[in-house]
């Protein structure tokens, strides 16, 4: 890089830190987040859980209400079980894919009563941050009802606490409710080339 190269370069720079400096100067309040991570694409819960190790980093105490994929041995649930038990509860509610328990009564119990334990650890002061994972699920199957969730997450959800949401197909409802929503997009997938779910990569 030239001596030009590399003024035009800084000074370029210094435009695009003032301006951020600018657009960051009315970014001051800080609150508890309703968060959203839906769409086709792989990612959802892998964000959220990458959440989560934030969290135990920073030294913010938080949980995990699991829904959906009780019969999973997932890397998760034995990581943040065996190495940070203290630091992060872990609740797995529900017995598979509900073509695996083929039992829609005993899906909506499950997840009915995941969503009760969501609820006390949400309104637990000691707990900053809850991953509500695969909920997105049950609520398209309506084994939980949209609008109790949605109203429970405005009203009565502690104001610093965040509450992330995973699991395709959101409801309009809870995306409308949320401050924060990504859409994963799918682009390309192995599963459609007949590669299975693999250890570290899909659970």
């Amino acid at each position: 890089m030239t001596d030009d190269e590399n003024t035009r370069h800084r000074e370029k720079m210094k435009k695009i830190k003032a301006a951020r400096d600018r657009m960051m100067e009315g970014k001051t309040d800080e609150k508890g987040l309703i968060i959203v991570h839906t769409g086709p694409g792989k990612g959802k819960s892998s964000s959220g859980f990458g959440m989560i190790m934030r969290c135990i980093a920073h030294g913010m105490p938080c949980a995990v209400v699991q829904f959906i994929k009780g019969n999973w041995v997932t890397g998760e649930a034995e990581f943040l079980r065996t190495r940070f038990a203290e630091e992060c509860t872990f609740v797995i509610s529900g017995e598979g894919f509900t073509w695996e328990t083929q039992d829609r009564e005993r899906d909506i119990a499950a997840a009915q009563a995941g969503w009760a334990k969501a609820k006390d650890l949400i309104r637990n002061p000691d707990i900053r941050f809850v991953l509500l994972d695969e909920i997105n699920i049950a609520l398209r199957y309506d084994y939980l009802d949209i609008d109790e969730v949605v109203d429970f997450l405005l009203t009565e959800k502690p104001e610093m606490t965040h509450v992330v949401l995973t699991g395709r197909n959101a409801k309009p409802e809870l995306i409308e409710a949320a401050d924060l929503v990504t859409e994963m997009a799918l682009v390309k997938h192995p599963f459609r080339d007949g590669i299975k779910a693999q250890k570290g990569v899909e659970f």
